[in-house]
């Protein structure tokens, strides 16, 4: 279920909007929100609707991601730690961004990825649209973290295992709350 939310209102509830009048004008749409909460999902589905170009934070980067984790040494598998972060995290972000802006000027695009960090900032939307000259429409899409794990658990990516083994210290990084910035609020829990 979407419901339209804004900076103002994410403490208050807002009345719900059925997926039919989640908003989608604009020609960008950055999918935001904790992993295994169905960003991914949705984000597809919002792109074949809008005729999209759809990048994904999981795909656009992994196979340079793994290749310099093993080549310091480092588990190939990690995306949680200080080093993944401080080496990868925003060369993810910033190759996902630079994607967009090379082709928004073909077709709409929907971007997809936890964005943990950006979602605390109340002006993000302005500075995605200072970087890539179109407004942004930020989809959040949450549920709760017992389901998260279910997914994570049953999708069986190796990339997964580190937060698997270590689940509350992992949980604890997760962005529960919905973003500072004006968005759409999905309901991962329901089908996508």
């Amino acid at each position: 279920m979407a419901r339209n939310t804004s900076a103002d209102s994410t403490s208050s509830p807002v009345s719900p909007i059925s997926k039919s009048e989640t908003r989608v004008d604009g020609r960008l749409h950055v999918v935001c929100g904790p992993p295994a909460s169905g960003k991914s999902t949705y984000g597809r589905k919002l792109a074949r609707r809008l005729g999209a170009l759809f990048l994904d934070s999981d795909q656009v980067g992994e196979r340079l991601v793994r290749a310099g984790l093993a080549m310091a040494g480092k588990d190939p598998d990690d995306r949680d730690s200080p080093e993944y972060k401080s080496a990868f995290r925003d060369a993810v972000y910033e190759t996902l961004f630079d994607l967009a802006a090379a082709h928004l000027t073909y077709l709409p695009v929907v971007i997809a990825g936890p964005f943990t960090r950006e979602m605390g900032c109340i002006d993000w939307p302005q500075a995605l649209q200072r970087r890539l000259a179109e407004e942004p429409v930020i989809h959040w899409v949450h549920c709760p973290p017992e389901i998260r794990r279910a997914r994570i658990e049953s999708r069986g990516e190796s990339r997964d295992l580190p937060k698997l083994a270590a689940w509350s210290t992992y949980l604890a990084t997760c962005r529960e709350d919905p973003p500072l910035c004006p968005h759409v609020a999905i309901d991962g829990c329901q089908g996508l």
